[in-house]
């Protein structure tokens, strides 16, 4: 991993705050599918895509509470609908990450 050594003035310090990414927060949604134990995820995003998996997981009986803090719990216990309605899929390219997980749950 690269460093940037900064010499002289004042010594750095304090926090940044980094942002959810939309290329982790799908595939971690979908991934989610594979147990029907909860899982919580944490800074998830709050963008078109994400909110587009969100509807199309909880077509499928998907239970998701988006919580204020960025976190999201997914239950996918009562996943009994392994199919999703065209007109979410056609949205989003990202939509065939549910393949997987729906393949690994239903054969």
């Amino acid at each position: 991993m690269d460093k940037l050594l900064i010499r002289g003035g004042r010594r750095l310090q304090g926090e940044v705050a980094i942002s959810g990414a939309k290329n982790a927060a799908l595939p971690e949604l979908c991934a989610a599918l594979l147990t029907a134990d909860p899982v919580v995820l944490a800074n998830v995003p709050r963008l078109q895509d994400v909110a587009t998996m969100q509807r199309l997981i909880a077509n499928m009986g998907v239970a998701i509470e988006r919580q204020g803090d960025g976190r999201m719990r997914i239950d996918a216990s009562e996943l009994n609908t392994p199919e999703a309605p065209y007109e979410l899929v056609k949205t989003m390219r990202a939509s065939v990450l549910a393949l997987g997980p729906l393949l690994a749950r239903f054969g």
